[in-house]
């Protein structure tokens, strides 16, 4: 695994963007956001996952130099089309607009049609927690998860982003409808390993922990069994119902056609009725508490969504960005 700096890395990547159509201020927009998203520990869907956005955008599935466009507008509600431009782009910006609106109706909420994928979702629970803002952020995918009962891939994965502000780092939960994503089975297969726990089912129809095996079927398990199935089916309909966009089984079951996905972002501000001291102390205690409960056994400490990503980025930042050789080959030939 190649060590290289950030710098380095968005750097190469931007120009990678301006050679294929990028103004050059959204191509070092975009590279930074590949190269943070490997920097916090999000490998499957950081400079890994480049060469497939270099591809999606070739093929035409991804607009270079699209921006997203207001198409209604309600108070503290907004509705966008992404114009199907570059999702981690047209993503950064609604999420930018929910906190504008959230400051000044102490909610906001934009919802996006019509654009693509969004890489590392947690990348707005992030950009909403650090703008001292609950961050709430979801999108639809492709099917790639079957229903309950079902033997077909129906619905998305649909990623659900969660973040709450903390000036001693923020919670950010991050999480797919699917037990393990299709980017962490390949993660897991490349290296050898089985899946921790039961992970989907196999060609039989049995649940397995080999991630290969649960990449043929295409039959991913949901979080939470039927819980997860239907999160996801909810999502999906709140999604499209309210973008008056695309739903799953309009979009194409294929990674690199899948294009005009649906997303929803909301920014609730804690200080809607003036400073707001209490409810940092209660983001405090409530870490605390779970901090100092007991670990269960074979683990070293209790853990809250988003701790490791800040220990992960520290090492990050100070060696340099773990980069698989073959994929950094790839990008430099670019």
């Amino acid at each position: 695994m190649n060590r290289i700096p950030i710098a380095e890395v968005e750097k190469t990547l931007a120009a990678v963007l301006r050679k294929l159509g990028f103004a050059p201020e959204r191509a070092n927009l975009c590279a930074r956001l590949f190269a943070e998203t490997t920097r916090d520990g999000v490998y499957t869907h950081g400079i890994n996952r480049f060469p497939r956005f270099v591809e999606t955008i070739r093929n035409g599935m991804v607009n270079p130099g699209a921006k997203p466009e207001a198409t209604a507008r309600f108070g503290a509600i907004e509705r966008w089309d992404g114009q199907r431009g570059p999702g981690n782009l047209n993503a950064l910006a609604a999420m930018d607009r929910a906190l504008a609106l959230a400051r000044a109706h102490g909610v906001g909420c934009a919802a996006m049609a019509n654009t693509n994928h969004w890489m590392r979702g947690g990348t707005y629970g992030w950009q909403a927690a650090e703008a001292g803002m609950i961050g709430i952020c979801w999108t639809n995918t492709m099917p790639n998860l079957p229903p309950w009962g079902g033997a077909e891939p129906v619905f998305g994965n649909n990623p659900l982003v969660i973040a709450v502000p903390r000036a001693a780092g923020p919670v950010v939960l991050d999480m797919a409808m699917s037990q393990f994503s299709y980017g962490a089975l390949e993660s897991y297969r490349k290296r050898g390993e089985m899946l921790p726990v039961d992970g989907g089912w196999d060609a039989e129809g049995k649940l397995t922990r080999d991630p290969g095996a649960i990449e043929q079927s295409r039959r991913v398990l949901p979080v939470g069994y039927w819980k997860g199935s239907g999160l996801a089916m909810v999502l999906d309909m709140a999604a499209a119902m309210i973008t008056l966009g695309r739903a799953t089984h309009e979009i194409v079951a294929d990674p690199l056609l899948e294009t005009a996905v649906s997303q929803m972002f909301l920014a609730i501000n804690p200080e809607a009725f003036g400073p707001a001291p209490r409810a940092a102390q209660i983001a405090n205690e409530v870490v605390a508490s779970v901090a100092g409960s007991p670990a269960a056994a074979h683990h070293a400490s209790v853990r809250y969504p988003g701790e490791q990503t800040l220990r992960t980025r520290t090492e990050n930042m100070k060696l340099g960005l773990p980069v698989e050789p073959e994929v950094w080959t790839q990008i430099l030939a670019m």
